[in-house]
């Protein structure tokens, strides 16, 4: 990528989003937008959150809502698999747009065809864009399709590279107790700890939902909620649980269960915003560098010390196995020996170590 490339040039994310939208609108007609990345685990918005033309309160909480527990046309979760990972409701739908829960509610704001797309690194889902048209203008084409398509890979693998650790980012101090955060059935917050605030004012600006709580609360913490309610209809299987960075690049984990009440009846939604444990962090950290989960187990038994004799009996493998895996481990992770490897991944209080809560034995050579 050259230094012209707005994919190169951004610094962060919200960067990433504003430079290549500016880009993209000279190639493709959209009179809205929303960009977002997503937890890679889950699939699930997180921020940061950049919307273009829509309102980023209500309007962008019923668009998630509906997405989570209604829509079955082209969902996200689905183009996230899919060969081809974007779509255009119109010619998705043979032009009958009115087969989605979406578009019925996206008809109210004047909007008459979307275009969506999965930002796709290593098979997994680190952010999701929606481009919107209103009347008066032609449905988008294959041709817009496959433009949005060719820049999937591209711009969910910088993505994936912003996930990765820095050395200047905080460990998040803990309260008494986690933040907490009631929902009633139909989605409304009834409850909240101060916990759940101290953490809520460390998270970024974005679209947002009004509460009677008192605080806003952001479309990443609600749709967590959501999706709760997704998975209890059995309308999704997968985790309502989603990973945050704060402001100053610290790690919130956010995740919520629906609770049952008398007689079985549906009762209120609990969601839990805390700091992320290591073990929610090591998947994510393992993603963002490429790591297969053989090398993610390798790396975990670096971290402990073990020589390359130990790690092939632990696993059954050959030593000269595992020193090409270490080799593939330090090419993706841009070291050069097992000490820089520990002290990028480990000593930031990413990971947890393996088998042993310890400080790990001295690296060995590879």
């Amino acid at each position: 990528m050259s230094r012209d490339d707005p994919i190169a040039r951004a610094a962060s994310p919200l960067e990433l989003f504003v430079q290549v939208s500016a880009r993209l609108r000279e190639r493709v007609v959209f009179d809205a937008a929303a960009w977002s990345t997503t937890d890679p685990q889950t699939g699930l918005v997180t921020a940061p959150m950049w919307v273009q033309n829509l309102d980023g309160g209500s309007q962008c909480y019923a668009y998630w809502e509906c997405e989570l527990l209604e829509e079955t046309v082209i969902p996200f979760r689905e183009l996230a698999r899919a060969a081809t990972p974007a779509g255009a409701l119109r010619r998705n739908t043979g032009d009958l747009p009115g087969r989605s829960a979406q578009y019925r509610r996206l008809r109210r704001d004047g909007l008459m065809d979307e275009l969506r797309a999965v930002l796709r690194a290593g098979n997994r889902p680190w952010g999701v864009v929606s481009l919107f048209r209103s009347a008066g203008h032609e449905p988008f084409g294959q041709a817009d399709i496959d433009l949005v398509a060719g820049m999937s890979a591209s711009l969910g693998a910088r993505l994936r590279a912003f996930a990765r650790p820095s050395a200047a980012a905080p460990v998040l101090a803990g309260t008494s107790a986690p933040g907490m955060i009631l929902f009633t059935p139909d989605g409304t917050a009834t409850s909240i700890n101060q916990e759940a605030r101290h953490y809520l004012a460390l998270l970024p600006d974005g679209p947002s939902e009004p509460s009677a709580l008192g605080v806003r609360l952001p479309i990443w913490v609600v749709g967590t909620a959501v999706q709760a309610r997704a998975v209890a209809s059995e309308r999704d299987g997968r985790s309502a649980r989603v990973r945050i960075r704060t402001r100053d690049g610290g790690w919130l984990v956010c995740h919520a269960s629906c609770l049952s009440g008398p007689d079985g009846l549906p009762g209120p939604t609990a969601l839990i915003i805390e700091p992320a444990p290591a073990s929610d962090m090591a998947p994510i950290i393992a993603a963002a560098y490429g790591l297969s989960p053989r090398e993610l187990e390798i790396t975990q038994h670096v971290a402990r010390g073990l020589a390359t004799a130990e790690i092939a009996a632990a696993l059954f493998i050959s030593a000269h196995t595992v020193r090409d895996h270490i080799k593939a481990i330090f090419d993706k992770t841009q070291v050069s020996s097992r000490g820089e490897l520990v002290a990028r991944l480990f000593t930031e209080h990413y990971w947890p170590l393996r088998d042993r809560p310890g400080d790990p034995r001295p690296a060995q050579g590879i």
